[in-house]
Order: structure tokens, then C-alpha cells, then sequence
């Protein structure tokens, strides 16, 4: 066959692949209307883990990468998920409403339309509406605290008297003081929540909220089983214990990635030409950095100043850096070596599972965009 005739036989192929996702897409939109109809969650973990499997052993018999296969697959997935999620079956009495304080922002947006979708009638309060607040806030089932977090606690005192049964919750990244300012205002339900994404998000599938209990589980078990329908991943933590966590995990990931921002542009480092020479992984390190500064400056320089060990943990990562300034400074190859070998020891298991899930993210990233489209998209006039 012609290298002509070969690739109108792919075009087929391609051709007939595109009719079967739409087949399979009209299959999965009618498994989210019987899930809706069931009451059942969006998220089913064994079903996609035993679809998988059983596709991968089929490739590998096939002569087909199965990791390919499974790359594949996890994108279609992902996409059944979206066709699923134009409704959602209620948990709660949607007879109430649900006050989001501070809803007109991105994260408040973003849970007010699964709110909806999920037909419970939704009420956003802003600042104007403080006048009106004991007439926005009557007879809600659910007042959400949606706010910058140093004004968190300061909007939760100033809430007017709420229903005796009304769940009272937070979304703020730090737990322990609105958690406690929580139950010095409401005698009722109390929980911190914390959102482990973004509001740049169309679907919360395998996504993590932690869950900081107050007080009177039992009256808000239905928006964690709310949640749970919505395909998010709970997951449950003391307010000290996730304070203490997220000191490591967000407040000082921001000031590093932040310091390494800061860097780059005392260097005025060419951007777009430092794309042209990296590979997928530093591109990836790269966007990583430039994500952080994408972003709302009020909400991680908030995040970074209401850790209150940050400066601690800073002192610490610069006694690091100073150790291995000196070692680099005196040209230490072996003391070095060594110290790489401690922290790999550290890591452990976890360092082999870490370089395989990086390894698939990086394959997704050598099927992106050529770097030289992105620097003309950096030249072109904004």
C-alpha cells in the first residue's frame, strides 16, 4: 500500500473512533441521568478501577501500550464526568436555602452552581446586603462563609442570629480560629471545610475537601454526602492537625515558589526563550511558577501571612540553603552526594511512585503545545 492509501485507512480509523465516543458519550450522559434518578454519587472509584485494569490487560494482549491505552481512557473518562453533571440528586431538604456569604467570588460562584444544579434554592450575601442580613439569612438550611480569609472571623461574629438547626460552614484554608469562632456564634451545626482546588474547575470528581468537624455532625451529614455525590473526596482532620499541614503544604509552597518568582525577575530572565531550551519538566516547573502569579495576590499573600509558623519554617529552609550554599560554594562533591542520599532515603517508596506519576504527567506535557507557539503567544501584543 501507497504511504496515500495508508493514511486514508487511518483517516477510517479515526473517522469511526470519533462515532464510537460519541456512542459511548450518549451511553454515559444516560448512566448520570440513572444516577441522578438513584440518588447514586457521580464518583464510582471500583467501576473506573476495574474498567481500567481490564482494558489494560486487553491491550497488552493486543500488542497495545496499555499505558497508552489507560492515558486514553482516563481523558475520556474525565469527559463522561462533565456530560454527567448537568444535575445532581439533593441530599438536603431543598426546601431551604442556602446562603453563600461572599458568593459573588470565584469559589463561592463555583459552589452555588453545583448548589443549583443540585435544585436547592441559593442565596448569595455581599456587603450591601449586611442591612438586610437577618432577612437573607432566615430560614436557611446551610450559611456558607465564603470570604478573604482575614475577614473570616470577622464576618462570622457579625452574623445576626441564625435558625437553631442551620449548618453553619467555612471554606477558609485555615481551620482551628474560624472553626472556633463558628461555635462561639452558633449553638447549631458547625464544620470547617477546606477546598483543596481552585475555582478554575468544571468538575469536582476526585477532587479533596477536608472536613475540620464542629459540632452536631449528624445535622450536617448531609452536605458531606452532598459533596460525596458531586464526586469529591473527603477527607477528615483535626483544625490544629490541618493548620499544622497546610503550613508545609500551602503557606510555604507559595513563599517558595514565590522567592523563586522574585528571582527570575531580578535576573530579568527571558521567559520566552528559557521555554524555547526546556523540556517538558522544566516547562511544567516553569508554568508552575508562573501559575502562583496568575492569580489573586490578596489571597496567597493572605494564605502566606496568616500561617503563623511560616516564619519559622522559613528560617529552617534557609539554614537548607545556606548548608548546601556552602557545600556548593566549596566545591564538596561528595558531602554532596551524601546529602542527596539522606533526602532520598527520606522519601523512600514514595520517590520511585512520585517519578511514575510525574512520568505521565510529563507524557501529557510532550503532547502539548510546540514551546515555540507559546513564545509567540508571549510576543504577541496583549
Amino acid at each position: 500500500m501507497s504511504i496515500e492509501q495508508l493514511r486514508v485507512e487511518i483517516d477510517q480509523l479515526d473517522e469511526n473512533l470519533v462515532a464510537l465516543l460519541a456512542r459511548r458519550a450518549q451511553l454515559t450522559a444516560q448512566i448520570g441521568a440513572h444516577k441522578r434518578n438513584q440518588g447514586l454519587p457521580l464518583y464510582a472509584p471500583d467501576r473506573e478501577a476495574s474498567l481500567l485494569a481490564a482494558r489494560r490487560q486487553q491491550a497488552r494482549a493486543a500488542g497495545v501500550d496499555p499505558q497508552l491505552l489507560e492515558d486514553v481512557l482516563r481523558r475520556i473518562i474525565r469527559g463522561a464526568y462533565s456530560t454527567q453533571e448537568t444535575g445532581f440528586p439533593a441530599t438536603g431538604n431543598t426546601q431551604r436555602r442556602i446562603v453563600i456569604v461572599g458568593g459573588g467570588g470565584a469559589m463561592g460562584s463555583l459552589l452555588k452552581s453545583f448548589f443549583e444544579r443540585s435544585g436547592y434554592p441559593v442565596r448569595v450575601m455581599e456587603k450591601a446586603d449586611w442591612p438586610d442580613a437577618q432577612q437573607h439569612l432566615a430560614g436557611a438550611g446551610l450559611v456558607l462563609i465564603s470570604v478573604p480569609i482575614e475577614d473570616t472571623c470577622t464576618v462570622i461574629a457579625a452574623l445576626p442570629e441564625l435558625p437553631p438547626d442551620c449548618v453553619l460552614a467555612d471554606l477558609t484554608s485555615i481551620k482551628r480560629a474560624p472553626v472556633e469562632a463558628m461555635l462561639r456564634r452558633h449553638p447549631g451545626p458547625v464544620v470547617g471545610l477546606h477546598p483543596m482546588f481552585g475555582p478554575d474547575l468544571r468538575s469536582l470528581v476526585k477532587q479533596v475537601v477536608v472536613v475540620c468537624h464542629g459540632r452536631d455532625q449528624d445535622h450536617y451529614q448531609w452536605l458531606l454526602e452532598q459533596l460525596s455525590l458531586w464526586g469529591v473526596t473527603l477527607h477528615e482532620e483535626p483544625a490544629d492537625r490541618h493548620d499544622q499541614a497546610m503550613q508545609v503544604i500551602q503557606a510555604m509552597r507559595h513563599f517558595t515558589t514565590m522567592v523563586y518568582g522574585a528571582f527570575l525577575h531580578r535576573q530579568n530572565a527571558d521567559l520566552p526563550h528559557l521555554l524555547q531550551l526546556s523540556s517538558p519538566i522544566y516547562r511544567l516547573e516553569l508554568a508552575m511558577v508562573g501559575r502562583l502569579f496568575a492569580q489573586s495576590p490578596d489571597l496567597y499573600g493572605d494564605i502566606m501571612l496568616q500561617a503563623e509558623k511560616l516564619p519559622q519554617l522559613i528560617l529552617a529552609y534557609r539554614e537548607c540553603l545556606d548548608e548546601l550554599l556552602a557545600i556548593i560554594q566549596a566545591g564538596q562533591r561528595d558531602s554532596l552526594i551524601v546529602h542527596f542520599a539522606e533526602i532520598q532515603d527520606y522519601f523512600g517508596d514514595l520517590a520511585p511512585n512520585f517519578l511514575r506519576e510525574s512520568s505521565e504527567l510529563l507524557r501529557k506535557a510532550d503532547d502539548g503545545r510546540n514551546p515555540l507557539e507559546l513564545r509567540q503567544d508571549m510576543d504577541s501584543p496583549r
